[in-house]
């Protein structure tokens, strides 16, 4: 029996609808899924998604005409801080649909495809609280995190001591990715894919990313 079986069928029998198990079923075995949310605030269980993006990835190709894109209308206030972030405003979201109604169109796109992005953890909370509540179960999907692989190409082999940058602007002009419109959804989740398929491109070739002395405050250092 495989590893991961046996909470895909306890997830799989919780599942209240269904007409969603395919989310229990891979995609083709080289797609994947960037995903990203912008949010009322930083408050995974009161907090609510003001837009959400997600592109395809297939192979080495990223299918942005291909994306989901929609503005979200949140229960929640927005919050001044969120709203320097990412610039959404009350009004900007007021006519868009509830997230009762993006999650069934949302979740019929990535279906059981992983889901890539960066710090996603966050975005998976949000999205999982809406999910468990409607379907009974978090999101079964694979995640991978951008972070994560960074730091293995960059980081993976370093001494201790060393200092640690893994924003997201350092990975980008490592990669020498297009810094787009940050806090936008459909450039973040681009800008994610983007970085995704370079760091799998140098995972395949076994290249790791130079490191140079750290400029600013490092995120920590190596023990």
């Amino acid at each position: 029996m495989a590893p991961g079986w046996l909470p895909s069928l306890f997830g799989g029998a919780r599942l209240r609808d269904p007409a969603y198990r395919f989310l229990y079923e891979p995609g083709p075995a080289d797609e994947a899924v960037a995903i990203d949310c912008e949010t009322t605030g930083l408050d995974t269980r009161r907090d609510d998604i003001v837009s959400v993006a997600a592109v395809p990835i297939r192979g080495a190709r990223i299918l942005a005409s291909q994306r989901f894109q929609t503005f979200v209308r949140p229960q929640a206030k927005l919050k001044p801080d969120a709203i320097k972030v990412h610039g959404l405003r009350e009004a900007d979201v007021a006519a868009a649909r509830p997230i009762a109604e993006v999650l069934p169109d949302l979740l019929r796109f990535i279906g059981g495809r992983p889901l890539v992005g960066y710090y996603l953890d966050f975005d998976m909370a949000m999205l999982d609280r809406h999910v468990r509540r409607w379907l009974g179960i978090r999101l079964p999907n694979p995640r991978i995190e951008v972070s994560a692989l960074y730091y293995e190409r960059k980081y993976g082999d370093a001494p201790p001591g060393t200092q640690v940058d893994l924003s997201f602007a350092a990975m980008l002009a490592d990669l020498k990715t297009p810094l787009l419109d940050q806090h936008d959804a459909y450039s973040d989740a681009l800008m994610t894919a983007m970085a995704y398929v370079a760091l799998s491109d140098l995972a395949a070739r076994g290249i790791r990313i130079a490191r140079q002395p750290s400029r600013g405050a490092p995120r920590f250092e190596i023990g």
